[in-house]
């Protein structure tokens, strides 16, 4: 079976500073795969090389099957979409909903977008009715919606989820990594996600890889994350971390 995405040994150099140092892994198709690790991980760099964002000093990035060059064209963006942290940074805020949503239509020369428009709309839970607002006449989770129903209306077969409910109140985070769950399901998709949330890509993904300073510290399932069987000890510190965060909310709000 050809790899959704496979990365080989990817080197990503900023004026000097190696972000990634000999990064691989493989995505099966229709899989959710996880990346996780400290702020400045390399992890977000990971996607933004995918994307075409970052410089790629060497190493090669395949996308089913095809070995990406420098310039990222129209083909790659209809099969590999990405959705951001920032959901009110990711939107045009002099766009509304319905030219946020109809923008990749007209670029890709797709006739029927009032189809599509309201259908990406409901799939992600929003009405027509919010066609014609703005972003800032949006809560922080309508925006991410938002922002990914513009991923989803071209209907790639790939998304790339860079901490995408990061910026979100609890309770709506959860409400939008269920909705993006159930549309992985239904339209057969791969993700890959990063996340510095443990909880967040146990529950989202099959398999993971820890990264620290621009390198693979080890792959683990996330099986293997719910039941502790880390082998190295920076993944052991950091589920220790995530343990100690959970227990300490637990116990703030048990005294609230």
């Amino acid at each position: 079976m050809t790899a959704a995405l496979d990365i080989s040994n990817l080197v990503v150099t900023y004026d000097g500073f190696r972000a990634l140092d000999g990064v691989s892994l493989t995505v099966r198709p229709g899989e959710s795969f996880g990346l996780v690790g400290e702020s400045g991980s390399g992890k977000s760099t990971v996607l933004r090389a995918i994307a075409g964002l970052a410089p790629i000093e060497s190493g090669t990035i395949a996308v089913e099957g095809n070995v990406l060059g420098k310039r990222r064209g129209k083909d790659f963006y209809r099969r590999v979409q990405m959705v951001f942290q920032d959901p009110y940074g990711s939107l045009h805020p002099r766009q509304t909903v319905d030219r946020l949503l109809a923008e990749p239509l007209a670029i890709h020369g797709f006739a029927d977008a009032e189809r599509r428009i309201l259908r990406a709309l409901d799939e992600v839970g929003l009405g027509s009715g919010f066609r014609f607002r703005y972003s800032h006449q949006l809560s922080g989770g309508q925006r991410q919606r938002v922002a990914i129903a513009r991923a989803l209306i071209l209907e790639p077969s790939i998304l790339l989820l860079d901490e995408p409910t990061s910026a979100l109140d609890a309770s709506v985070q959860a409400e939008v990594l269920n909705l993006l769950e159930q549309i992985r399901r239904d339209r057969k998709l791969t993700y890959l996600m990063v996340s510095h949330d443990l909880a967040v890509i146990a529950h989202m993904c099959d398999r993971l890889l820890v990264m620290r300073t621009g390198k693979v510290v080890e792959p683990l399932t996330s099986a293997d994350l719910a039941a502790h069987r880390a082998a190295e000890p920076y993944t052991q510190r950091l589920l220790v971390a995530s343990e100690g965060f959970v227990r300490d909310a637990k116990a703030a709000s048990a005294e609230a």
